[in-house]
């Protein structure tokens, strides 16, 4: 950061001067227009479209597929998530973020369509073509929806506001691993999932759209604290591409791509693992936004003590993780959920998954007080997601290896959560201190020269 922004940026005292909430607390807005109605159904939206998509994954969706339809599939999936998520900035500039959040729900369906009729008929062709048009829609919805989580809520609200929304995300997975349990829990051999059940996902996937048209357009969501909501993109293609790339290569994100990357049962286990894995991260997130809520605590100490939280619960997975999968590829074992030394492994899955969440609630939370105007905040939601795509297309390559798959993963994350550490630390001190609070800094400016 250069002299002259560390000259501008907002002092604690000065934030809580130009921005007081208890003013705004009781001011009545219409239920439909909230931001608590807008959460709801932007966390349905979640729901009907990633959501579906992981409850079909709990439920085995794909499972027939052959291995090279499979490697095809995703890494057309993921390639073109990247893509899109690097230019949804010029989508939003075109069509707004409403309709961008809607036409991203639009190729989970495909997608879902694909598995079914290869699952069931043997056709290829769908699945190909349902991977890229998730792709390319799921590269938008997920920029769209993390720049949605953190523009339209108060600033006393973003953390319940993140932990209801991401509540969703896990909802599917909570509905796929019910299922499967109910199917699985008194055998011990595979058990087959109706086709009606697929069918079902698939007309519900569909139903996003219709949902996204619920959704409240930025200039009609109404606060409490009578604050406008700005998110819209009015420059031009190049500038956006410009702005993204220097974006992206700015010291505040390259220091933060280290921690978005970091983050052998039977189907019984991964059913019940599914379950309340889920309901445990679902859980665990929506305390830790509550915390990220609390007043009566300084930005800054919020923001350090809920990474160091975050950080520690991730090292401790991984220290964990290396332990774990190190004896079972040793010993070979297969553990179904009454054989002895199950408990062990099942544990660390959960305590995984909902440091997975816990990590991905931390990050909106990060990118939200790093984002300078509303136009950085679809920027910098974009790259966050793009970047987490990027990953997960590695992850996937990776896992194709023998090795990599039983417990090189295992050991290279271990050891990017040891490298990302030091650099999220030099821009996460920043926050509530050089940084000032970014999110009313960004809100309240347009009072501010108002009133100048």
């Amino acid at each position: 950061m250069s002299k002259s922004e560390k000259g501008t940026a907002p002092k604690n005292e000065e934030v809580g001067e130009s921005y007081n909430a208890d003013a705004f607390a009781q001011r009545k807005v219409k239920w439909y227009r909230s931001t608590f109605y807008n959460a709801l159904i932007l966390g349905l939206c979640n729901f009907l479209a990633p959501g579906i998509w992981g409850a079909m994954n709990s439920l085995g969706g794909g499972g027939e597929e052959e291995p090279y339809l499979v490697n095809a599939a995703n890494a057309l999936t993921f390639g073109l998530m990247v893509v899109s998520c690097f230019l949804s900035s010029i989508v939003v500039r075109f069509i707004g973020i409403k309709w961008t959040l809607i036409v991203g729900t639009m190729g989970y369906a495909p997608y879902a369509a694909g598995l079914y009729v290869n699952n069931r008929f043997g056709d290829e062709w769908l699945v190909l073509l349902g991977a890229a048009l998730c792709g390319l829609s799921a590269g938008v919805f997920w920029m769209a929806e993390a720049a949605i989580a953190l523009a339209y809520p108060e600033p006393y609200n973003q953390g319940r506001f993140l932990g209801f929304w991401l509540s969703f995300r896990v909802g599917g997975q909570i509905l796929g691993g019910a299922i499967n349990l109910g199917i699985n829990a008194r055998r011990s051999t595979s058990g087959s999932v109706s086709y009606t059940v697929y069918l079902i996902f698939i007309a519900l996937q569909a139903l996003g759209p219709f949902a996204g048209l619920l959704l409240s357009s930025p200039s009609n969501v109404q606060r409490k604290d009578g604050i406008k909501v700005k998110l819209q993109v009015d420059n031009g293609i190049l500038y956006e591409l410009r702005s993204m790339s220097k974006l992206f290569v700015s010291r505040k994100f390259i220091c933060i791509i280290p921690f978005i990357c970091q983050a052998v049962y039977v189907e019984a286990v991964m059913a019940l693992g599914s379950f309340l894995s889920g309901i445990i991260a679902l859980t665990i997130g929506n305390l830790l936004g509550a915390f990220l809520d609390n007043k009566s605590i300084s930005l800054k100490t919020r923001t350090r003590s809920a990474f160091f939280f975050v950080a520690s619960w991730q090292g401790m997975c991984w220290i964990w993780a290396t332990v774990v999968t190190t004896e079972l590829n040793e010993t070979s074992t297969v553990y179904d959920w009454l054989d002895p030394g199950f408990g062990k492994a099942f544990a660390l899955f959960l305590f995984w998954v909902a440091g997975f969440q816990l990590n991905y609630m931390f990050l909106f939370f990060l990118a939200g007080n790093l984002a300078d105007d509303h136009e950085e905040v679809v920027r910098i939601a974009g790259l966050l997601r793009g970047t987490e795509s990027a990953a997960q297309t590695v992850s996937y390559g990776l896992s194709s290896v023998s090795v990599m798959a039983s417990v090189g993963n295992i050991y290279l994350n271990f050891s990017l959560w040891g490298i990302a550490i030091i650099p999220a630390w030099l821009i996460i001190r920043q926050i509530g201190n050089v940084f000032g609070d970014k999110k009313i800094d960004r809100e309240t400016r347009p009072l501010n020269d108002a009133s100048d």
